[in-house]
């Protein structure tokens, strides 16, 4: 019933050419719905259930109806064979054969044997003289008027011919003119100087045919009939089940929703009544954990963000101060300005640390906005290398740029991805050992992507799953050189995906480590493939190591970039 109604609510307009989607509907709508599944099974099984035992009973009957109506048959044609030489017998027992009118005498056991036939749906009596006999005298071949002569077949007259003296009949079932059933009967008779003739009677199974169509459509109706009863027994027994399992899946969607408040209504003492009750007890508990949890995390947002914000003046006055001392330095003793440098450095640091955590806070509380604009990918990759060149060169590490051309315009926050460069730069810079660092830009039709990578120590596979945790460091006893805070990686992360992009990490021990930013062109489209391999392939190698110094290599026209 559910089926019939769906394509009427849900398919208001119907094409010709949807028909080619019926099936594929019909496929969906089997697997979603539970209690159309289990009905049309149910119906399935009961009418292949019915339908076999409807044809073993109609089977049945119509073998007990002809077996009846050929029991009944042969008994009348026994007794009508037996009634026939009888009168042959005595008859021309007491008269001379050649001076009796064998004719009549043939026809009048004709007209004895259909007067005293009881038998309904009689056809007719002939009786024929077998063929190659010598006798005295001959009776001529005499039939009952409508006798179907056709029906008698050779088999027929074969079987009573090739028997004589034997003391039975023969049957054979035959097919009228308009296709009726019906029984032929032959048998032999014994003629006083005239031979042997063949005793022949025609019995019509129109009654009993009639008999059995009206039995298989009773069969037919009642098994329907049946069907009907089962699949609506079984919708009914369904929806009571199915019904309180559709509430507690939708209250259950909701609850993963958030909508924490909603519970299943709970009805009698049965079985689905103690479900729906265990289920509001689990939402119970689950949503004050959830609040529970949701208040204590803002509690920690809060105090995060509070304690942040407090430190600002503090720290403000401690860097004023500091920086007083640091330009000053000069004119003091060298421990007093070994001392004065290191507050200086330790208070950029915390300054760093300071914004990183107020960053943090406010990712945690869902309070970031981007602000997109037109930015030409390749000049903000540039920016940020020419910054971060001369704190390589500390370090022994080239700084090398490679732009294979494209569509490098994308709508972006340059601040953010301009912060996650600088943070995969530092990171590369921090291991890269002192050997060349590759950034590659590259984009298509969809999406750019830009890839930092080192040739230093590496990172242990065990440990790649972690480095964007917040704080994790893969050596704890490895001395930060250039400032880092341990957040910079967790916080590139949020900002990646925050633009609908993603940042992942390849990296083999001993042979460096690549970092890969993929970012959608606008923020409407989806990334369907990045336009960088990880690790892309070394290009870079090709460019001569030679100078030391690498250019930036842009190939293609890159038409209606912006500055960001």
């Amino acid at each position: 019933m559910a089926a019939n109604r769906m394509p009427a609510i849900r398919m208001p307009a119907i094409r010709m050419s949807d028909w080619r989607s019926y099936p594929a509907q019909l496929l969906h709508f089997w697997r979603a719905s539970l209690q159309f599944r289990t009905v049309a099974i149910t119906v399935l099984l009961s009418g292949l259930g019915v339908a076999i035992l409807g044809s073993y009973m109609s089977i049945s009957i119509g073998d007990n109806l002809f077996d009846s109506r050929l029991n009944q048959v042969l008994a009348e044609s026994s007794k009508a064979t037996v009634q026939a030489q009888d009168f042959f017998d005595s008859d021309l027992a007491t008269t001379d054969p050649s001076r009796t009118d064998l004719e009549f005498l043939g026809n009048t056991v004709l007209s004895n044997i259909r007067a005293t036939t009881t038998s309904p749906g009689g056809l007719g009596v002939a009786i024929y003289r077998s063929p190659g006999q010598q006798t005295p005298v001959t009776m001529q071949p005499a039939a009952s008027r409508g006798f179907p002569d056709e029906v008698v077949s050779p088999a027929l007259q074969d079987a009573v011919e090739n028997n004589r003296g034997a003391d039975r009949v023969w049957w054979q079932s035959v097919a009228l003119d308009d296709g009726r059933p019906a029984i032929a009967v032959g048998s032999l008779l014994t003629v006083p100087n005239a031979g042997f003739y063949e005793l022949y009677l025609v019995y019509d199974l129109g009654d009993a045919q009639q008999t059995l169509a009206f039995v298989q459509q009773t069969l037919a109706l009642g098994s329907l009939a049946l069907v009907l009863l089962i699949g609506a027994v079984t919708y009914i027994v369904i929806r009571l089940v199915v019904g309180p399992v559709r509430v507690a899946a939708e209250v259950s969607q909701k609850l993963a929703a958030g909508q924490l408040e909603q519970r299943i209504p709970e009805k009698g003492e049965d079985v689905i009544a103690t479900l729906a009750r265990s289920f509001n007890g689990m939402a119970d508990s689950l949503q004050k954990q959830i609040t529970k949890l949701g208040e204590l995390s803002r509690l920690q947002q809060r105090f995060v963000a509070d304690v942040s914000h407090e430190l600002r003046t503090p720290l403000t006055t401690i860097r004023l101060a500091g920086d007083v001392l640091y330009d000053q330095r000069d004119t003091f003793p060298a421990a007093t300005a070994r001392t004065a440098e290191l507050l200086h450095t330790q208070v950029q640091r915390f300054e760093v640390l300071l914004a990183d955590l107020l960053e943090v806070s406010r990712y945690d509380a869902g309070a970031v906005e981007l602000e997109v604009e037109p930015t030409n990918l390749v000049r903000l990759v540039e920016d940020a290398v020419d910054s971060m060149r001369l704190v390589a060169s500390e370090r022994g590490s080239d700084l090398r740029v490679v732009a294979a051309g494209g569509y490098f315009e994308a709508e972006l926050d340059a601040r953010r991805i301009r912060r996650i460069l600088r943070n995969l730069l530092g990171n590369a810079i921090e291991h890269g050992e002192g050997k060349p660092i590759v950034v590659m830009v590259d984009s298509n039709e969809h999406a750019v992507a830009f890839t930092v990578r080192d040739h230093g120590v590496g990172i242990a596979t065990d440990d790649l799953s972690r480095v964007f945790d917040r704080f994790w460091r893969a050596d704890p006893s490895r001395q930060r050189t250039i400032g880092g805070t341990g957040l910079g990686l967790a916080i590139s992360l949020e900002d990646a995906a925050l633009h609908k992009g993603y940042l992942d990490v390849w990296s083999e021990p001993g042979n460096g480590t690549c970092f890969r930013l993929t970012l959608p062109r606008d923020l409407d489209s989806s990334i369907r493939v990045s336009p960088l391999d990880l690790p892309p392939a070394e290009a870079v190698e090709e460019l001569g190591e030679a100078t030391g110094e690498l250019p930036v290599e842009t190939l293609g026209t890159m038409e209606g970039a912006s500055d960001d």
